[in-house]
């Protein structure tokens, strides 16, 4: 508790690098990397966040690592924190994130398939410590699924 708002200070000063992974459609139209800057706020529905005209709060960089013509696995770094901001603007941008049951159309009842987990991974985290001064770097040791191959007839 006592160095808790030091390290709180690195986020909100946007000290902290973070860096995740997403498999979703691939879409050949759009041009990559790309910035996607929107304004986010509460929706008036449980659970879920919407983007609205107005001033951007939201701003993430996008790239993308691999793809397969049907589907692609993203490089997404967020330079802000707003909640729901990568499945919101990924699903904003017609490449919603595969397994995501809230954008972007909620289609949870309740019961949540764990078999499909979303497919978004916070891959990486590095920030100077705010009390050595030394750089820290954590790097998941998860992997997101292999590109899925959309099944035709």
């Amino acid at each position: 508790p006592t160095t808790r708002g030091a390290y709180q200070t690195l986020f909100q000063n946007r000290l902290v690098t973070k860096q995740y992974q997403a498999i979703a459609p691939w879409q050949s139209d759009l041009v990559f990397p790309m910035t996607c800057r929107s304004r986010i706020v509460e929706s008036d529905h449980f659970m879920r966040m919407c983007e609205e005209p107005g001033e951007p709060n939201a701003h993430t960089e996008i790239q993308v690592e691999i793809h397969n013509n049907q589907f692609a696995q993203y490089r997404l770094t967020p330079i802000t924190g707003r909640k729901h901001q990568l499945r919101i603007q990924m699903a904003s941008l017609g490449l919603p994130i595969v397994n995501d049951q809230i954008y972007p159309d909620h289609a949870m009842n309740g019961d949540e398939d764990m078999s499909k987990p979303l497919q978004l991974l916070a891959q990486s985290i590095a920030f100077i410590d705010p009390l050595s001064g030394l750089p820290r770097s954590f790097v998941s040791q998860r992997t997101l699924a292999t590109l899925p191959v959309a099944v035709t007839g």
